[in-house]
């Protein structure tokens, strides 16, 4: 479930890359919110609070209710970097787990 979840989530910011009507930025930031929530809730179950804290961070910073204000530029990059952050904690996960 997590898996899936990492894997829309990254689908959903990258998706921020290319030009859209307002309201998927305002989709985007809310799915976040819940999207990271329940990661953190996930974390926090297993045990691993680093992951749990960068969830968290996550879903504040892209909470839709008190607005990040860090111009298209910086959000790209911000969403290009969550987005790697996802797949790889994805694959590393898998691989972890086959080990």
């Amino acid at each position: 479930m997590t898996k899936i979840l990492s894997v829309v989530l990254a689908g959903l910011l990258l998706t921020c890359l290319v030009d859209m009507p307002y309201g998927y930025y305002q989709f985007v930031r809310f799915a976040g919110l819940v999207g990271f929530a329940v990661l953190a809730y996930d974390s926090f179950k297993r045990q691993e609070e680093r992951m749990a804290i960068v969830h968290v961070c996550l879903a504040l910073l892209f909470q839709p209710f008190v607005k990040v204000a860090l111009g298209r530029t910086v959000w790209n990059i911000v969403d290009v970097v969550v987005a790697i952050f996802l797949l790889a904690s994805v694959f590393l996960n898998r691989k972890r787990n086959s080990a």
